[in-house]
């Protein structure tokens, strides 16, 4: 009898340790993204923040940008894939609110061409259009599409620059 009381106790003790590790693991592991704000690259979300709020931090504005509006709204931009944080805080500097960002690729049709290492995206809606995805790259292997692609992609992000420099301006005059 002492001998199963024993053999028994070992087990109790097993158990208790894997509830033990169990509770550590889920304590431990980082929360699931349920809450997360997802936004698609190039794309813009509007979230309701508290009424308080007076400042908005973002852990890399590389991936997501952000700005206040009047009614508790922010503006979530997806400037590149990946995943961010967004921080509200009040005027005294109490945080208010805490949010993983988590910016995504498009969901529009798409079709990716991979040839070699390099690759290509082609935005398909009604036609077949290159894209400029973060990761993608100029066919350099191909001397002829050299310089259309290189072409391409300065006027492109200088085009994007001006639209960007045009928008701060005009959201500054009132």
């Amino acid at each position: 009898m002492t001998a199963l009381c024993m053999r028994g106790r070992p087990g109790l003790g097993s158990l208790l340790r894997l509830v033990g590790a169990l509770v550590f693991i889920a304590t431990a592991t980082p929360a699931r993204s349920d809450d997360a704000i997802t936004v698609q690259l190039d794309q813009a979300r509007i979230v309701k923040i508290p009424d308080r709020a007076a400042t908005l931090v973002i852990g890399n504005p590389l991936i997501a940008d952000a700005t206040i509006q009047p009614g508790a709204l922010v503006v979530i931009t997806g400037k590149g894939y990946g995943a961010t944080n967004l921080i509200a805080l009040d005027r005294a500097g109490a945080v208010l609110l805490e949010k993983e960002i988590e910016v995504t690729g498009p969901s529009d049709p798409t079709v990716i061409v991979y040839r070699g290492q390099t690759r290509q995206t082609y935005s398909c809606m009604p036609d077949c259009q290159p894209r400029i995805v973060p990761g993608d790259h100029g066919k350099d292997q191909f001397d002829d599409q050299v310089a259309y692609f290189k072409d391409f992609f300065k006027t492109t992000v200088e085009q994007s620059a001006t639209r960007n420099t045009q928008a701060l301006a005009g959201g500054s005059v009132r």
